[in-house]
């Protein structure tokens, strides 16, 4: 069934050519185990804790999952392909580094984030104080405004590997659109 406003929105797109705004959208998704002694890096900032999250790079969960996100929606791989754990110059690597690095990729193919919403998953620590930081320096590393940075927090209710406290999850969507 088409709608009047279909209709509408389908003439003013005629009236002015062939001009559309190639927009994407992606989706990024990652899991770390946690072990004992911190701190905890989250999208980029030491997070007071005493637990760690264990991976071949410093395992930055929100960053990882965003860089899936943004890879994912050029169409560009993910995080894996670009950087393998089997490449000893990923060891301890700093996933700051790695994401300006998969969104100059990104820059390259023609695009730019418009926003980006994110959810870490961890039973502790409570994130509220480290929010605004947290975006901020998201925001710094893909060179846009904080608030398109979307940034919750939730706890695993004392089920499941999060809420055992055994991992840290993060996912995140993310909006591209052409570089005008």
């Amino acid at each position: 069934m088409t709608w009047q406003r279909d209709a509408t929105a389908a003439e003013k797109t005629e009236d002015k050519g062939t001009q559309t705004t190639n927009q994407r959208i992606g989706i990024g998704h990652d899991t770390h185990r946690l072990a004992k002694g911190g701190p905890l890096r989250i999208g980029g900032i030491e997070v007071a804790h005493d637990r760690h999250a264990v991976g071949h790079s410093d395992a930055d969960v929100l960053l990882h999952a965003i860089t899936d996100a943004i890879l994912g929606a050029a169409a560009l791989g993910d995080i894996g392909q670009l950087f393998p754990d089997t490449d000893e110059t990923n060891r301890d690597r700093d996933s700051a580094e790695m994401l300006a690095l998969a969104y100059a990729r990104v820059v390259a193919a023609g695009f730019q984030v418009v926003n980006l919403d994110c959810i870490v998953f961890a039973q502790r620590p409570q994130l509220s104080e480290y929010k605004d930081a947290i975006r901020q320096r998201i925001a710094t590393i893909l060179e846009i405004a904080s608030d398109a940075v979307g940034m919750k927090a939730k706890t695993g209710e004392g089920v499941g590997s999060v809420g055992r406290e055994e991992a840290i999850m993060a996912q995140c969507v993310v909006l591209l659109e052409t570089r005008t």
